[in-house]
Formats: structure tokens, C-alpha cells, sequence
């Protein structure tokens, strides 16, 4: 648990408008929902992001702070905090309109065990290309996660998207996305051909979610489902990134994140050592979806759930 980690990635204020109308902010941003979760579950955090001086910003790094993650230095660089505006329909389920410009310190550096990057900060430019070179050389001292998180609104054509999503994942020591993530970039490929494609990347370990339906895991060239416990659902902001807190914090207390070591140790491991984590990942999103609003459990809550 004592392995420090590093976020690299967007941090904003949700816009939430609730079906009948009603409208609530509250922090959120995809890479900033993954170290928030990541803290909760008691694992040194920093982030490195772009957000303002304005009041938005000074929100943010207030709730950094309470959430005991570390804000890098430069990250308060950006003429205006970003929005991402969620609209939710009767079903819970969000769409997003963001608004936005990405260009985190270019002279940060990573100085951690394990570095976890996604979402719009990995493809959106000129920022992009700046967490590119993070990760690189990051990589070569820390084990590497990603989430590309899609955001179509935000991205070209798939076929371009995908180019700059490839160069990531094989970057990456686990890599997760969502089936809708999938959907959109790869139309009319088979999950199972996709996450082959990825692992052969490089990636040891690769997650596709599937909302409230099973998990799908590929170590290696084998695959394995893992079904979801049914769960009432409030929301569902923010449940991928608690799903990704979770994964990343079961592998950590396995050893199997945090360096080269653990790499070493990853590149090896079977399905029965990774298995717990994928379930802490589940339990975190079931946690998250039961509540309001981006909202991952500590591990206190953990131990409660059922």
C-alpha cells in the first residue's frame, strides 16, 4: 500500500442536469476520479492536471486536498477551470459535453512506483503529447495503466483515434475500457480479436467492462469472465473510474504494480493472483453506482459491502 502513485490527466467540474431538470456541480474529470478513488483506498496520490485559479479551480484543489492527493506543481497553469456538462437520463446514464483546453506543465515528471493516464488528457492535443512523454519516461522506473475512456465529442474518426490510443496501450502494463469504448473504435470487431490486438501490444493484463453485465479479462492470450452482483443504481458517474481504482489498488497490494519488479512479477502472474483485484474492482463501481455523483468507497466501505 505504500507504493506512491501518479495520476496524469484532466480534472474538471461535473455539470450534472438530472432528468427533471435540476442541476448540481461537483468535481470530477476521469483521471481525477481515479486518484480521489485510488486515495480513498489508502494509496499515496499525486495529479498532475491543468486547471485555474478561478473558483472552480480553487474547488478542486480544496477536494484534492481533503481527499489527501497531492496537487503537482504547475497544475494550476490554465486560464479557466474545464467544464464537462453530464446529462443524465431515466436510466442513470450520462452524455457529455465538455468544455475544455488540455496543456498540463511540460516540464513535470512522474517520480512514482506506478503512473495511470487516460480519458482526454492521452488524445486530446497539444496536452496529449505531453503525457506521451511522461509516460515514457515513466515507464522505464514505474508499471503504467491506462483507461482511454472515449469521448467522441472530443476526438476525430475512430481510425484516427485509434492510432493515438494503439501508441498508448502499448505504453501500458494493464490497460481497461468499457464495451461502448470498444464499440466506437473498433465497429464491427469482435471484443475477443480486440483484446488480443491489445495484449500483443504489450499490455499483461487487459479489462473490458460491460456496465452492469460481466467483466471480461485477458491475461495474456486467455480470457476469463467475471460476473457483476446486481446493484440498484442512483448513477452511473464516475463508475468506470472507481472500477479502474479498485483494479489498480488490488494489483498494487498484490505486488504486482510498482515497478520494475512488479512488472516482472505481473508478466508471470496467473489468473488467480489477478482475480482479487478485478473483484475489488467490481465491488468499488458497485459501491459508486449506488450513491450520487462520482463517489468511490474507502476501504472501510469495502469491508461493508455485501
Amino acid at each position: 500500500m505504500n507504493t506512491p502513485v501518479t495520476v496524469v490527466g484532466e480534472a474538471l467540474i461535473d455539470i450534472v442536469v438530472s432528468p427533471d431538470g435540476r442541476i448540481a456541480e461537483h468535481v470530477g474529470g476521469s483521471p481525477a476520479n481515479v486518484a480521489i478513488g485510488l486515495a480513498r483506498l489508502g494509496h499515496g496520490t499525486t495529479l498532475i492536471t491543468h486547471i485555474g485559479v478561478d473558483e472552480r479551480g480553487q474547488r478542486i484543489a480544496d477536494l484534492l486536498a481533503s481527499e489527501h492527493v497531492l496537487l503537482s506543481l504547475g497544475s494550476r497553469s490554465a486560464d479557466q477551470t474545464p467544464t464537462a456538462t453530464a446529462t443524465l437520463d431515466t436510466t442513470g446514464a450520462a452524455t457529455y459535453e465538455f468544455d475544455l483546453a488540455w496543456r498540463p506543465d511540460d516540464t513535470a515528471v512522474a517520480e512514482t512506483g506506478h503512473l495511470h493516464t487516460g480519458s482526454i488528457a492521452a488524445t486530446l492535443a497539444p496536452g496529449a503529447a505531453i503525457v506521451r512523454r511522461i509516460v515514457e519516461s515513466a515507464r522505464t522506473r514505474s508499471t503504467v495503466s491506462y483507461d482511454p475512456n472515449v469521448r467522441p465529442s472530443l476526438m476525430d474518426t475512430p481510425a484516427a483515434a485509434r492510432a493515438t490510443i494503439e501508441a498508448t496501450v502499448a505504453l501500458a502494463d494493464v490497460v481497461k475500457a468499457s464495451d461502448e469504448d470498444l464499440h466506437w473504435l473498433y465497429p464491427g470487431i469482435p471484443e475477443a480479436e480486440v483484446m488480443r490486438t491489445w495484449t500483443n501490444l504489450g499490455p499483461r493484463l487487459c479489462i473490458i467492462t460491460h456496465g452492469g453485465d460481466d467483466v471480461v479479462a485477458a491475461v495474456g492470450n486467455d480470457l476469463h469472465r467475471v460476473p457483476v452482483t446486481a446493484t440498484e443504481v442512483v448513477d452511473t458517474v464516475g463508475a468506470g473510474d472507481s472500477f479502474m481504482a479498485g483494479l489498480l489498488s488490488g494489483l498494487l497490494d498484490a505486488g504486482l504494480l510498482g515497478g520494475p519488479d512488479a512488472r516482472t512479477q505481473l508478466s508471470t502472474a496467473n489468473w488467480e493472483q489477478i482475480l482479487p483485484a478485478v473483484l475489488r474492482g467490481i465491488a468499488c463501481s458497485a459501491i459508486t453506482v449506488s450513491r450520487a455523483g462520482a463517489n468511490p468507497p474507502t476501504r472501510a466501505n469495502l469491508r461493508e459491502h455485501p
